[in-house]
């Protein structure tokens, strides 16, 4: 995962349809992707050797990450999010409530919460050691496509297409 330079290093062939999302572990060492395929892939970033396959995915994986202090990569499929153990591929942590598809996840920088964007129009924070949802954010006309944590945690950022909303991110009110 080293972007110096510019040259392409690797192709991560495996997939079996259209990749959706990419991210790399905190240290660089391996690359997550998922897939319209309904899986999740762990890879080598030095050597482009797929690692793991993370299967139990009822839709496409719309959105793949890292969380920054365990190691675990989530997928978001269908109604859920998955919390695996990326080094072995132990399914952690089912998160279910969105109503429909969910699209997009994010760790909080310190690992401890989730936010996840969905169809129906709303994001959802969760515990993510617990899977325990905390909060809800509702008031987007369409679709929430894409959710991130502030760098501090304080925050939640969300958009659907055609705004962006930020939240705070302990009691759900909105900022702006």
């Amino acid at each position: 995962c080293d972007a110096h330079g510019g040259t392409e290093r690797l192709i991560l062939k495996g997939n079996g349809r259209c990749v959706t999302s990419v991210d790399c572990s905190s240290g660089g060492k391996s690359v997550v992707t998922g897939s319209w395929d309904k899986t999740a892939k762990i890879w080598d970033a030095e050597t482009g050797k797929e690692l793991l396959t993370l299967n139990g995915h009822g839709d496409s994986v719309t959105s793949a990450t890292y969380s920054p202090d365990r190691n675990g990569a989530v997928p978001g499929d269908g109604k859920t999010a998955k919390i695996w153990d990326a080094t072995d591929g132990t399914e952690l942590l089912t998160l279910k409530g969105n109503g429909t598809g969910v699209t997009s996840v994010a760790f909080s920088s310190d690992g401890k919460r989730l936010v996840t964007g969905s169809w129906d129009k709303t994001a959802k924070i969760w515990d993510a050691e617990t899977g325990k949802e905390l909060l809800t954010l509702k008031g987007h006309g369409n679709s929430v496509t894409s959710a991130a944590f502030s760098p501090d945690g304080k925050r939640v950022v969300t958009g659907d297409g055609k705004t962006a909303k930020i939240w705070d991110a302990t009691d759900g009110t909105e900022l702006l």
